[in-house]
This record gives C-alpha cells, sequence and structure tokens, in this order.
C-alpha cells in the first residue's frame, strides 16, 4: 500500500504547476494533503477512483488538509474533539479494518515564537489523541509537523536553535510522541543519512541550495514496525515550497 503525504501551500496555486499530473502518476492507495488553503466550493478536483475527505479553516485562505484514498474508509473524522484546536483544518482521521490514518498540519510557532505556548499545548493534545485511538488500533499519521526533530534534519541546525520549528521545546515533543510509542519512518530506514529535506524557504535560492528542512513525516505506531517496506522524499517534485514523502506498508 502506497501512502503520500504533501503539504501544497495552497492547492489552487500548486494545481497550476503540475499537481494533478504528479497525483495519477505517482497512483497512491491513500494521498494526503495539508496547507490547502481552500474553503468549501473553491476547487472541484476530478479524481477518478477516489473518495475525497476535506477539513476547512474558518479563516479564509489559511491551513486546512485533505485525504483522497481509494478504499471508502470505515469512518472519518474531523479535528480532535478539542475546540480550541479544531477551527483551522488540521486533522481528518479515517478509520481502516486494520489502522487509522491521520493527516495533519501541525500549527506553527510563528516568528518571535508567538504561538510557542499554544504550540506546546498542541502537541500535548494531539499525542493524547493519537494514543487514544491507539488502544482500537494502529495509527499511522502523516503530514507537515513543522519541527526538524534533529540536527541531521535541516542544513543550518546552529543557527536555527531558536527559531521556530528547531526550538528545544518543539523537539521535545517530538521525542516525547517517539517514546510514546511512535516511529519516525525515515529515520527507521535512514537513521544517518544527511541532506534529505522536505521543505526550503523561497528565499535565498533555498532549494537549489538545498539549504532545508526535514518537516514533513509519517509517523507509526511500534506495533507497525514489521509491515514497513520502504520511504521515499521526492525532491524532485515541484509545485510548493514543501516536497512529497512516501510510506510504502504491507
Amino acid at each position: 500500500m502506497k501512502l503520500i503525504s504533501w503539504n501544497v501551500n495552497g492547492l489552487r496555486a500548486c494545481v497550476t504547476k503540475g499537481f494533478l499530473d504528479y497525483f495519477k502518476e505517482v497512483d497512491a492507495d491513500i494521498f494526503c494533503i495539508q496547507e490547502s488553503k481552500l474553503q468549501e466550493g473553491q476547487i472541484d478536483l476530478e479524481l477518478e477512483g477516489y473518495h475525497q475527505y476535506w477539513n476547512y479553516a474558518e479563516k479564509k485562505g489559511y491551513s486546512g488538509t485533505a485525504i483522497f484514498t481509494k478504499k471508502e474508509p470505515l469512518s472519518v473524522a474531523y479535528g480532535i474533539n478539542i475546540e480550541d484546536h479544531d477551527k483551522e483544518g488540521r486533522v481528518i482521521t479515517l478509520e481502516f479494518d486494520d489502522f487509522y490514518m491521520i493527516t495533519v498540519y501541525t500549527p506553527n510557532s510563528k516568528q518571535e515564537l508567538a504561538r510557542l505556548e499554544y504550540r506546546m499545548k498542541w502537541e500535548d493534545d494531539f499525542r493524547a489523541y493519537l494514543k487514544s485511538l491507539e488502544k482500537n488500533k494502529p495509527v499511522i499519521v502523516c503530514g507537515d509537523l513543522n519541527v526538524a526533530h534533529k540536527e541531521i534534519d535541516l542544513k543550518n541546525p546552529s543557527s536555527n536553535r531558536k527559531n521556530a520549528g528547531f526550538t528545544d521545546e518543539e523537539r521535545g515533543k517530538f521525542t516525547e510522541l517517539m517514546d510514546a510509542g511512535f516511529i519516525d519512518t525515515y529515520r527507521y530506514f535512514n537513521p544517518d543519512k544527511e541532506g534529505m529535506y522536505s521543505w526550503w524557504s523561497y528565499r535565498f535560492n533555498a532549494r537549489k541550495n538545498n539549504a532545508g528542512w526535514r518537516i514533513d513525516y509519517f509517523c507509526v505506531s511500534n506495533s507497525l514496525k514489521d509491515k514497513l517496506v520502504s520511504v521515499d522524499i521526492h525532491t524532485e517534485v515541484l509545485g510548493s515550497d514543501h516536497c512529497p514523502v512516501e510510506l510504502v506498508i504491507k
């Protein structure tokens, strides 16, 4: 089963830059997106053979997630059942026979860490949500988690130490998620691989110079470890400031 996750940074813009060509070519069983930046009715995607599920932010042109799946899920949930968190369209959960599939767009801590305190609350609540699901069946969670976990996960760790996405606090929360029984699938297969990133700033020729960050993930319950087949980061795919990431699982 092939799973894809992509922060498209505005789906309407991404569609003009080849999104549909890539979607058809990759032929994923489940395709998750983040940062759709849409309201209902603002796009009509013809995705033959796929069921579509959308979660929109109340604020226009902001956040938003979607999942496109070949197999119809048993159930669908939007958000994490906490009003403070569920106004920004950040989470969709699909329940299948053997697992839950979740797409998430984690809140950014913003410049000068204006939202760091909120982010810390989000992290604890989202982790608790995942663990509550896990009582029923294993969890696969993917998306833009807005954190580079280790120094190996970004080009310039020393100069970004106190910047959003690489604070000790955010990195610590990712460690807590791993300690709670989840696997960062990319590092499971590539523990020491350097220079592989999924996001590059639009400034300073960052993508051309590969001055990036790995902030897009597939994380799975430990119980799925033996079912992991392969991972990939599709740095060759343009259309957003992020690139798609892939997980193949039995």
